[in-house]
């Protein structure tokens, strides 16, 4: 069984969780919006010009984030994110991008989601006993 979480760990979960959020959350909103600048930079990326897609995207994102955030459904969340991260991986290696900064940013961004998530969660530690 996991030991009980002091306050420093328990804050710093909360701190690593909310930069995630907050990095996910503005990427689902720019997702949801459209922007034609980025419908414009699709086709190299491998994806169709459609706002549509997009706003799915978003909403997919979302639903994460939303997840993540509430502690009771924090370790769904952390897998849909985990899932979305790893379609972004794809996206970004298929492209052809730099793969320590952009290809790579989903598995720096997906630790901080599971870092922050074993921080703050002693049932995620009891699961994934690192340390």
């Amino acid at each position: 069984m996991s030991s009980p979480t002091n306050n420093k760990t328990l804050w710093t979960g909360r701190v690593l969780s909310g930069l995630a959020i907050l990095a996910l959350g503005l990427d689902a909103a720019f997702k949801l919006a459209a922007p034609q600048l980025m419908i414009d930079n699709s086709p190299p990326l491998g994806l169709a010009p459609d706002p549509g897609l997009y706003r799915t995207i978003g909403s997919i994102l979302l639903v994460g984030v939303v997840l993540y955030a509430w502690p009771r459904t924090a370790f769904l969340g952390a897998l849909l994110i985990t899932a979305f991260l790893g379609g972004a991986v794809a996206v970004n290696l298929r492209a052809g991008m730099p793969l320590f900064s952009n290809t790579l940013f989903g598995v720096y961004l997906g630790l901080v989601v599971w870092g922050g998530l074993w921080l703050r969660d002693p049932r995620v530690r009891a699961l994934l006993p690192i340390a």
